[in-house]
């Protein structure tokens, strides 16, 4: 049996959750598919799929194995890249996983542009606020506005993004606009949560170099960058978040920003990725982009109108 195509058909089958779909992916007959997975099983002694006549469930062995896989066929690949990768266009499946404002203003928008250089890639966005373990989700890199914690990931500062504070007309009719920090006594903000911590309920202000916590009140608590949004246009109080997240919102007078003259610290933007003294060139190249995207003041201008700044 020839160990790297078990491989490549297990992963198939793991991310597809079926054996039918893994066969017609890697255009291989079913037959092959299942004798495959078969003698793969016998061969290391457990069970990798839980099988019923309608589900195919990977086995908490087949989890670790599976992590494994991705890392030798990824080792496999860079190794082979070596020296081809100089006349090769690269190929093959990247997957990164940004926040849902990125993803939506960001970066989808400009993906056509990397198509057109790299269209032999092929990406998977996921879009997620929460911090993940990328070899458990089998993601290649992330975005993230937080440098990692964790000392297994190389983590490279791309960016500061530029952050407002804001809220709806009507918030405003009924609280009044504040004008300076000291004057958001009697406000109200949305307080915003992340999975597994304690949620925050406070605006913060560059002052004389230093940053200022001002606690108030919330009403409602949300998690994610949609509902952040959709809790602060239906009046539920004053967020801030980066404008060029909220450039559409802005546009349309769904939000009116606020303490032009005092603004929250800058946002800064991080890509994580497993260490590795050699990378993929399929995921290099995307690093590289991205890396290019965010130093370019150009992509942040919308209808000749900057929406959103990058702070250096």
């Amino acid at each position: 049996m020839d160990q790297i195509q078990a491989m490549k058909i297990f992963i198939r089958i793991a991310e597809l959750e079926s054996f039918s779909r893994a066969a017609e992916d890697l255009n291989l007959p079913r037959a092959t598919v299942s004798t495959t997975l078969k003698r793969l099983e016998q061969r290391l002694g457990v069970r990798l799929f839980l099988r019923t006549t309608r589900q195919v469930k990977i086995t908490d062995e087949g989890k670790i194995y599976y992590q494994r896989c991705l890392q030798l066929l990824s080792a496999l690949e860079e190794a082979d890249s070596l020296f081809a990768h100089h006349k090769n266009q690269p190929a093959g499946t990247v997957r990164i996983d940004m926040p849902h404002s990125l993803a939506r203003v960001m970066v989808i928008p400009a993906l056509q542009a990397f198509y057109q250089r790299y269209p032999q890639v092929t990406l998977i966005v996921s879009a997620n606020d929460n911090a993940i373990n990328l070899l458990d989700q089998g993601v290649d890199c992330v975005l993230r506005a937080w440098p990692s914690e964790d000392e297994n990931l190389q983590s490279r500062h791309l960016a500061d993004m530029k952050q407002i504070t804001c809220a709806s007309p009507e918030y405003l009719a009924k609280f009044g606009t504040p004008e300076t920090p000291a004057n958001l006594i009697h406000h109200q903000t949305v307080g915003y949560f992340f999975a597994h911590q304690r949620a925050d309920s406070h605006l913060e202000f560059v002052a004389d170099g230093r940053i200022e916590k001002i606690p108030l009140t919330s009403t409602l608590t949300v998690s994610g960058a949609d509902a952040y949004l959709a809790a602060a246009k239906a009046g539920f109080g004053l967020i801030q978040a980066s404008e060029l997240a909220m450039a559409q919102e802005l546009a349309q007078g769904e939000l009116v920003e606020v303490l032009h003259q005092h603004l929250p610290p800058p946002m800064p933007l991080y890509i994580m990725y497993p260490p590795g003294r050699f990378l993929a060139p399929r995921v290099r190249v995307l690093l590289d982009w991205l890396i290019e995207l965010f130093s370019t003041p150009e992509t942040f201008a919308t209808g000749g109108q900057v929406q959103g700044k990058i702070v250096y």
